[in-house]
């Protein structure tokens, strides 16, 4: 396994070959870094799964480079998720459409719907676009950490977490730290109406304005499987506390008006939304490598990413209940 760090055109056209020769890339997203395979290779997608201990059941998103390829991936495609990937691609948000033929079982987890996003990334998106001169038709990549774990946003965190799983002609790309860092909106766009399944940046108020008219939030009686609606996820090795001031010795996340208690280890005091989202998981990692054992969070109010932020926490902290 190497690491690649600020990849020239000639180094993303190589990580482009390994794709298509059947080894794993990891590459960063604005979301979090991804691990990648060759979407219609079933032995390294299998890898994937194998890497990060994932149950096979459990769908993989593909990202493809543009709105043009969604076709090949997906059929009967409602005109609002057209809509959509007009506003929101490249961007933070995954839709769910009706399967075409090229999306088989090993990345539907035998579902007939197929999860697709066009990723707003410089190398993700010259990665996409190698591949698909090289034949490739789109790159399965969950967030490039084991099952159930804090997703990672550097490179760094993505050796921390795969470092004994990948080997030979695999590769990390690296490009710096992902600039949203929370994994993208989940849309499910088989019906009539959208359903948000998993919040992001892309919000609820954002999907009204573009599709013009109001969505249901209920998701309790959904039955499509997509990333991170387990009962936990997101989660450190640390316990995560909610709405709770810390005690000496523990970590400590909240936004920067509030003081941090004495003797409390402060990870993280972002000053907007935005930038707790992007610190989020950085800072729980960070937790983790000082071996604290509790980490409280002060989580933040309102609508849009916030709500994204307290999805994410309210799931890790779900691990120790």
């Amino acid at each position: 396994m190497e690491i690649i760090s600020n990849p020239t055109l000639g180094e993303i056209k190589r990580a482009a070959r390994a794709l298509i020769d059947g080894h794993l890339v990891a590459f960063p997203t604005e979301t979090v870094y991804g691990l990648g395979a060759d979407a219609a290779n079933e032995k390294a997608v299998s890898r994937i799964y194998s890497a990060k201990g994932r149950p096979t059941d459990h769908p993989l998103i593909v990202h493809i480079s543009s709105i043009n390829e969604l076709d090949k991936w997906a059929i009967d495609i409602p005109e609002y998720a057209i809509k959509l990937a007009r506003d929101f691609w490249p961007g933070p948000m995954t839709l769910i459409l009706k399967r075409s033929d090229l999306a088989k079982d090993f990345i539907t987890g035998g579902q007939n719907n197929i999860g697709l996003r066009v990723p707003d990334q410089s190398v993700a998106l010259a990665l996409l676009s190698e591949f698909e001169i090289l034949g490739g038709f789109g790159i399965a990549a969950p967030s490039a950490n084991r099952f159930g774990a804090v997703s990672p946003t550097t490179a760094d965190a993505v050796e921390d977490e795969l470092d004994k799983f990948l080997v030979g002609e695999d590769l990390i790309l690296d490009d710096g730290p992902s600039f949203v860092g929370v994994e993208s909106t989940i849309i499910e766009s088989t019906k009539d109406y959208p359903i948000v399944l998993r919040p992001g940046a892309v919000t609820n108020e954002m999907i009204i304005r573009t599709v013009g008219f109001e969505i249901p939030l209920n998701l309790e009686k959904n039955e499509t499987r997509v990333s991170g609606l387990l009962g936990f996820h997101y989660s450190p090795r640390a316990r995560i506390i909610l709405d709770l001031f810390p005690n000496s010795g523990d970590g400590f996340i909240a936004m920067a008006n509030f003081s941090t208690p004495p003797g409390a280890i402060r990870l993280s005091a972002p000053k907007t939304i935005e930038e707790f989202a992007k610190d989020l998981y950085l800072a729980l990692r960070n937790g983790d490598k000082q071996g604290l054992n509790f980490i409280f969070v002060l989580l933040p109010s309102g609508g849009g990413l916030a709500i994204a932020i307290r999805d994410r926490l309210e799931k890790a902290a779900k691990k120790f209940k």
